[in-house]
């Protein structure tokens, strides 16, 4: 996604207004280069004077994740976080340090989940992958490739 612009713009062209609240919203998100969860933007919002209470904020996600715009990764430790997106399937790549985010796609995946389903009858409807790993430049922080 990226922008401010194209989350608004999306809120715009499926009917929804487009309050104060959701524009500042967009930017907050925008600006995030990994996952985020729902108090980050409380406490940003809070930070910048920005008047956007924490149920504006936990309805505007629900929004966002609904329109395709946001998708929300459930965390190793438990933790519900979001991460801005193109509203296509994809998975994501997730550092477990400092939480930037990867978009990866199919790589023969779709071929596999029909080969489940041959395999115990199941009609696969749909299917959500998150890889956690070491991002390239954690792992260069940390002195080396591996």
């Amino acid at each position: 996604m990226g922008s401010p612009t194209s989350l608004v713009n999306a809120l715009d062209t499926a009917g929804y207004r487009l309050t104060q609240p959701r524009r500042a919203l967009a930017e907050l998100i925008a600006a995030h280069d990994g996952h985020f969860t729902a108090a980050d933007l409380v406490a940003e919002a809070t930070a910048r004077r920005i008047p956007v209470g924490r149920a504006t904020v936990f309805r505007a996600l629900e929004l966002f994740t609904e329109l395709g715009l946001v998708e929300r990764l459930d965390l190793p430790s438990g933790e519900h976080a979001y991460v801005p997106c193109v509203p296509a399937h994809h998975h994501h790549a997730i550092c477990s340090r400092c939480g930037r985010t990867a978009r990866v796609d199919d790589l023969g995946l779709d071929e596999e989940l029909r080969r489940v389903g041959a395999r115990t009858g199941y009609r696969i409807e749909s299917h959500r992958l998150e890889l956690y790993g070491v991002c390239p430049a954690c792992r260069l922080a940390e002195g080396g490739p591996d």
